[in-house]
């Protein structure tokens, strides 16, 4: 039963990461904790169901990773590894009992939480809200979404072909949020950590 007054959360930690080397990002070490149990603890400041999609080869080391963490987390696997993060996102939009969803990659760890709260209520009555930055980018993996209307969008896209998730995003109606409604979010929240210079930068900055 999918429940109507509270929002779900969906982390995306199913990439192969070539970038970062041959560690799996997800569960990096980040000042004294895994990359993902940061980004699952900030989403479930405003969340109450979280769903980590994620390959079958990652689910042990995730398990670890999120152990002890007070947050109702579920584990989603792809049935079919490597498609992209349009078909994580369907497969964590699938799985979450909430009608609206927060959905957030697992390389940003330093997420705002309001930003969610912002999102969603933009997102209320329409299939979601997304920020659209300055330079016209998208920021598809920090968005809220109605989880069946998007999961269905997602299918739809990877049927025709098409793994973009902007393929899945332009069957929607959703509400755009500029920059200019971000006031009062941290700046750092749309910062992904991809590279392992990047994850150090990352770890001197939390340890000043």
């Amino acid at each position: 039963m999918t429940t109507t007054d509270s929002l779900g959360g969906v982390v995306l930690a199913g990439g192969y990461s070539t970038r970062f080397g041959e560690a799996d990002k997800a569960v990096a070490d980040l000042a004294g904790t895994p990359m993902i149990r940061r980004v699952v603890d900030r989403l479930a400041s405003v969340t109450d169901e979280i769903v980590v999609n994620c390959r079958e080869d990652q689910v042990d080391a995730i398990r670890d990773a999120l152990a002890g963490c007070e947050a109702s987390t579920r584990i989603a696997t792809d049935p079919v590894p490597d498609q992209g993060p349009l078909a994580g996102i369907r497969v964590g939009l699938e799985t979450v009992d909430r009608e609206y969803a927060a959905v957030v990659a697992c390389d940003m760890p330093f997420v705002d939480p309001a930003l969610f709260e912002l999102l969603y209520d933009r997102a209320r009555g329409r299939d979601g809200a997304v920020v659209q930055l300055e330079d016209e980018w998208y920021q598809t993996t920090q968005a809220v979404y109605r989880a069946d209307a998007m999961a269905d969008a997602c299918a739809e896209a990877l049927e025709d072909g098409d793994g973009r998730i902007l393929a899945a995003l332009e069957k929607l109606d959703y509400a755009v949020v500029d920059e200019d409604d971000l006031e009062g979010i941290s700046g750092e929240t749309f910062e992904s950590i991809d590279t392992q210079e990047a994850l150090r930068e990352a770890e001197s900055r939390l340890e000043e």
